[in-house]
């Protein structure tokens, strides 16, 4: 099992998916952690510089930004950790397969982790929104 979770810096937690800086997947067998691996997030539209304080996630054609960047980025992962997301990305990843989990306060990814093989974690129903 594989799970990532949204870093602002390699090592604490991120505050909004899409704005992370990366992404730290760590690989999971029998509750212990064997590897971790930092990805950088070049996949979201905040991370490519397509989002601008203020605006709204729409393009002036209405249609939405997508997600299937950072799907695919992280299609081998089971779970995907966060102090928040917005619905939309939420939604697209339990779509594919991933379960975001929404973490109730700032930590240091290591103690997420642990928090979510420890089953202290529930699946994020109340997500953010975008800022």
């Amino acid at each position: 099992m594989k799970i990532a979770v949204a870093s602002v810096d390699g090592v604490n937690i991120s505050p909004h998916f899409g704005r992370s800086a990366c992404f730290i997947v760590y690989e999971n067998e029998d509750g212990k952690i064997k590897s971790r691996e930092v990805r950088d997030n070049t996949y979201t539209p905040h991370a490519k510089g397509e989002c601008k304080d203020g605006e709204h996630h729409e393009h002036s054609n209405g249609e939405h930004h997508g997600h299937g960047e950072i799907i695919n980025a992280l299609h081998d992962c089971d779970a995907v950790l966060c102090f928040g997301m917005g619905r939309r990305a939420a939604e697209d990843l339990q779509a594919n397969g991933i379960m975001p989990f929404i973490v109730t306060e700032e930590m240091p990814a290591d103690e997420a982790v642990k928090a979510y093989l420890d089953g202290k974690l529930k699946p994020g129903q109340d997500f953010c929104c975008c800022h």
